[in-house]
């Protein structure tokens, strides 16, 4: 009876101290969800986080972790990318598709100063506006992984299966350090500070459309760099 009561007491803190984070984490699926389609679901999200962050209180051990968000908190952002993973968002076909919507965009700036609409790209590349509207989609979730991920897209990401990580850090930084300071900002400010498009658009005062393409060109150009 004692012991039994011993152990309820542990749940009920270890339950405890999963309350008192909740709102981190639906703070944390909201920045993420910022980030993402409409069609992604905060309630999904926030759901996987707070389940991830309540197995995390039940073992968590204060004797070796002192700080239990620090502790919690890449392991639930990492369990709603894995959501994200999951749906599996980039077929081959689509990543085809992504890489011709993406030049396609680049060309129409050129000269339109602006992104092109779904009609727009139908036309442009001869495929169907649900096509290309999925397509969109699945370029943009993919946009939230981590940029090694990126990288890794499809079977020529078994590329970089040669090449060590400390040797990709370098010539990430490589590229990047050839880019100008504002596009620089950018890839910090979206994969490292989280920021949303709309919100970098409002610390440098571009469009959101231009942001978006110069992010595109660096991921490009560094795939490019390293052969993939």
């Amino acid at each position: 009876m004692i012991l039994n009561a011993y152990l309820q007491d542990i749940k009920h803190k270890e339950d405890e101290l999963a309350i008192a984070y909740l709102p981190a984490v639906k703070a944390m699926a909201f920045r993420l969800k910022e980030r993402l389609p409409s069609s992604i679901d905060f309630m999904d999200l926030s759901a996987i986080g707070t389940e991830e962050l309540i197995k995390l209180a039940r073992r968590y051990d204060e004797t070796l972790n002192d700080n239990f968000w620090g502790y919690a908190k890449k392991r639930v952002y990492g369990a709603m990318l894995d959501h994200l993973r999951s749906l599996d968002v980039l077929s081959r076909a689509s990543r085809k598709l992504v890489k011709a919507i993406n030049y396609a965009i680049e060309e129409y700036m050129l000269t339109h100063d602006e992104e092109p609409t779904d009609k727009e790209l139908s036309l442009i590349l001869d495929e169907s506006e649900d096509k290309i509207h999925e397509a969109r989609i699945a370029s943009e979730i993919y946009n939230v992984m981590p940029l090694h991920e990126q990288l890794q897209v499809g079977d020529e990401g078994a590329a970089l299966l040669e090449i060590e990580k400390e040797e990709l850090v370098e010539k990430i930084k490589s590229v990047l350090s050839s880019f100008k300071e504002r596009e620089q900002i950018i890839i910090q400010l979206y994969y490292f500070e989280e920021l949303t498009l709309k919100e970098i658009s409002e610390v440098l005062d571009i469009t959101e459309s231009r942001i978006s393409q110069i992010h595109k060109s660096v991921i490009q150009k560094i795939r490019q760099s390293i052969g993939v």
